[in-house]
């Protein structure tokens, strides 16, 4: 059994988030390229357009969030949802308007830097969209 040392909590940065993001590494196991991060958003905090280049596992801990995929529309996502966007696939996910909320992120990337691909920040416009 290894134990490894928490590490702290780091910002998500600001050109790939909007508002408060918090993220805790939770695993990112060289052998297998598969990383898990906890990942805390403010309300209103989202990420930028983004596509994982082997897919994208979400699952909800707490709190109210919206997720979307291009073409689709905003969708409302609650402890317990856990939603998967397969290759390729741009999407964004981020908090409700009114609540904070915690999600696992789970994807494989064998080559550390290679696994995203970031697009332009979710404007206020595209946020406010009413969703499902």
């Amino acid at each position: 059994m290894d134990i490894l040392p928490a590490q702290p909590s780091r910002a998500g940065k600001k050109e790939f988030f909007t508002g408060q993001v918090y993220i805790d590494e939770i695993t990112q196991d060289v052998t297998s390229g598969i990383r898990v991060n906890a990942v805390r958003f403010s309300p209103r905090a989202r990420t930028a357009w983004h596509a994982h280049a082997e897919g994208q596992t979400l699952h909800v801990t707490e709190g109210v969030g919206r997720a979307q995929a291009t073409g689709g529309q905003p969708t409302t996502i609650r402890p317990g949802d856990t939603i998967y966007t397969p290759p390729g696939e741009w999407h964004w996910h981020g908090a409700g308007p009114d609540n904070f909320m915690t999600h696992l992120a789970i994807w494989h990337a064998p080559e550390q830097g290679a696994e995203v691909e970031w697009g332009d920040l979710v404007t206020d416009e595209e946020y406010e969209i009413p969703g499902r």
